[in-house]
């Protein structure tokens, strides 16, 4: 592509000024002005108007920008030769916009982003929305005009320019009245905590710290929150959860450097610790006819409940206020009761044997937590059925160990510690899945930031005993192999999954896998090619990898991801299975396009290649997480609404699976998230 140099760019940036004070602008999309525009007389200051325009509209945050400091972004394209780019697309007849030229091409991207959204986005699907709508009104003719022309030319061709500094936001909360950065506080904390950590440092998502934050600016920080991004981040503003005017509000917020949050001592637990029916008084077996091992405990999210659904009825049998936003629900190794933490950190016992489920106890262990489980084991070193129960925390960076018939707390353990890669103090290190081995009386604990996996030897419960493992950073979630020896767990900001073998409690192997693997608790199932393999989605890629299972009878695939499906999009929370299911069920819940986030998938596990069916779920919300009834027959999927839209809260949809066909429908729920049956659950099915 031949260009001239940037001389004739003040001419023409003159008569973009007297187009906009009464003459006609050089586009029709371009806004005109009754303010005179005063042109750059040098390279070097039209150079500048356009790292100016760069900064005031944020554009680093999402862009690779030549010449532009800390314009490191991977949400749009990498705009180093974007006029080339733009040049072939013009060519191609790809382009569908209403440009005739790479220069037109260029400011309509600018002026109008919506009018042409290319396919691919640095390998993730580029949506709408992404690229602020209002930067024409933000930003001045002259300076849209010297960003075209900045792009226009080769990063080689462009002038030095002065770099711009950036001027630091203030950390105290003047930016916010006290009762929007209390808002923005407490909101950040119940919604982006658990990604992004409570000290913004960085986890599932990246570091929020004012050094990040504050480069990109409140508009480009606005724009992610309200719009999400292909990756897995949630479109917060489109799904209703905030205004435009909250949404500024937090990314003003996201600019200040955190608040300090508090700490939680054993008394202060203990404070809140309540028992309304004692284990003496509670019923010595099954006070009611139905079938209460095939009750699903669901998470009623913003509702602050969970509802109690016969699994042969499809009745509501109870709810049951519990902590906000319920993480997960684990049952006790009998199954009688189930243990359901909340993010608040407030743990909840219900008892299923009584005529109708009632919560029996409850403490709050911390202020925000996301993991619960049992003792299981029984075997020749004693019998810890039901007697003990572990809280993992996210803040303070602590597990809590508990009597697992009253919740009584007696035991914190801080996770502070160093990082496996780096071997760094890392002052959040929090408390991501747990479970319980099936070998020995030890917990399986996942220290998410500094990639350690502690083995918990519970036999003497107030001087534990702790093997720590190095694995990866960014421990989360994951589950058993078929077996029940290898737990494979997804470290997934390092995008690997690490394996442990519980007997041997030792590390196994670290697979690579495509970007932020987001397994749940995984799928086990038997490849035709590969034999025994356990599966994850991703949040950051289009994808399920599957990973051999078998070192015995498959020695040369154990271990290894030996597969690769490709989705219609990313954004994955869940799979699921089931050993006598024909199918793998996946959703793609944070796709940020709206359709995509209401589908599910199945893939056939006799031709795993790519997926037999995808449909909608629904007509509004997101689709997440699935759940087999316990005969293994039905899977029940649900369907995220929004608490105040009347009819569009949210939904149980349950499948046949083995046709696929619908079967019913439990609707009017708010929020349901996690379905939790109890046989399955206890005996760890999926």
């Amino acid at each position: 592509m031949k260009r001239k140099g940037f001389l004739w760019m003040a001419m023409m940036l003159v008569a973009v000024g007297l187009a906009a004070c009464g003459g006609k602008p050089s586009t029709p999309s371009l806004p005109t002005s009754s303010v005179e525009i005063a042109s750059p007389t040098t390279e070097e200051a039209f150079a500048n108007l356009a790292l100016e325009g760069f900064k005031k509209g944020g554009c680093g945050a999402c862009h690779v920008i030549p010449g532009v400091p800390g314009a490191e972004g991977t949400l749009g394209p990498d705009l180093s030769q974007i006029a080339e780019v733009a040049e072939e697309r013009l060519k191609s007849g790809e382009y569908q916009g209403g440009a005739h030229n790479v220069v037109d091409y260029l400011r309509e991207a600018i002026v109008d982003p919506d009018a042409y959204v290319p396919s691919d986005c640095n390998g993730a699907p580029c949506q709408k929305g992404l690229m602020p709508a209002n930067l024409s009104t933000l930003l001045t003719p002259a300076e849209i005009e010297a960003i075209v022309q900045y792009l226009y030319h080769r990063p080689e061709e462009t002038v030095h320019a002065t770099p711009i500094e950036t001027t630091p936001v203030s950390t105290s909360a003047s930016l916010l009245s006290d009762e929007e950065f209390s808002w923005a506080k407490q909101v950040y904390f119940e919604r982006c905590a658990g990604c992004h950590g409570t000290l913004r440092k960085g986890a599932t998502g990246p570091a929020l710290t004012p050094d990040v934050t504050q480069p990109k600016g409140t508009l480009a920080l606005a724009t992610i929150i309200f719009n999400g991004t292909p990756r897995g981040m949630p479109d917060w503003g489109k799904q209703g959860f905030f205004t435009p005017e909250q949404t500024e509000i937090m990314a003003k917020f996201l600019q200040m450097e955190p608040p300090s949050p508090p700490e939680m001592s054993l008394d202060q637990m203990k404070q809140t610790w309540k028992v309304m029916v004692p284990p003496d008084q509670r019923p010595s077996q099954p006070q009611t006819g139905r079938d209460w091992q095939n009750y699903f405990v669901v998470t009623l999210r913003d509702a602050g409940q969970v509802a109690v659904i016969d699994g042969d009825t499809y009745e509501v049998v109870t709810k049951i206020d519990t902590g906000y936003a319920v993480h997960i629900s684990r049952m006790s190794a009998t199954g009688r009761y189930v243990y359901v933490i909340g993010r608040d950190g407030r743990l909840s016992m219900i008892d299923l044997w009584s005529e109708i489920p009632q919560k029996v106890a409850e403490v709050q262990t911390c202020y925000d937590a996301r993991s619960v489980e049992v003792s299981k084991y029984k075997g020749e070193l004693g019998d810890f059925t039901d007697r003990y129960a572990i809280v993992g925390c996210y803040w303070p960076p602590h597990f809590v160990i508990l009597d697992g018939q009253t919740l009584e707390p007696f035991k914190i353990v801080s996770t502070r510690g160093y990082t496996v890669d780096t071997e760094e103090f890392h002052p959040e290190p929090r408390v991501a899945s747990i479970v319980a081995s099936h070998f020995k009386p030890e917990w399986i604990v996942n220290v998410k930031e500094i990639g350690q996996i502690w083995l918990v030897n519970y036999s003497d419960p107030r001087n534990p005993t702790i093997k720590m493992i190095e694995a990866a950073r960014y421990l989360h979630d994951g589950g058993w192999d078929a077996t029940k020896r290898y737990f494979l767990v997804a470290a997934n900001q390092s995008n690997k999954v690490a394996v442990v073998d519980a007997l041997e409690g030792k590390l196994v192997a670290l697979v690579d896998t495509p970007a932020v693997p987001h397994p749940g608790r995984g799928a086990n199932w038997v490849d035709p090619q590969f034999g025994p393999v356990w599966s994850t989605g991703h949040l950051g890629d289009a994808a399920i990898t599957s990973i051999g299972t078998d070192p015995l009878g498959h020695p040369d695939y154990a271990w290894k991801a030996v597969r690769e499906i490709t989705l219609p999009g990313a954004g994955s929370l869940f799979i699921k299975t089931h050993p006598t299911s024909p199918w793998i069920w996946v959703d793609m819940t944070l796709n940020s396009d709206p359709q995509l986030a209401r589908t599910i998938c199945v893939v056939a596990k006799a031709d795993p290649s790519k997926p037999y069916k995808c449909w909608e779920v629904a007509n509004y919300g997101r689709a997440t997480h699935f759940e087999y009834n316990r005969q293994g027959s039905e899977v029940w999927v649900s369907v995220w609404g929004t608490a105040d839209k009347p009819g569009q809260t949210g939904e149980i949809v349950i499948y046949d699976d083995r046709t696929l066909q619908e079967k019913a429908r439990i609707p009017n729920l708010i929020t349901p998230t996690g379905k939790f049956n109890v046989f399955n659950t206890v005996n760890d099915i999926y």
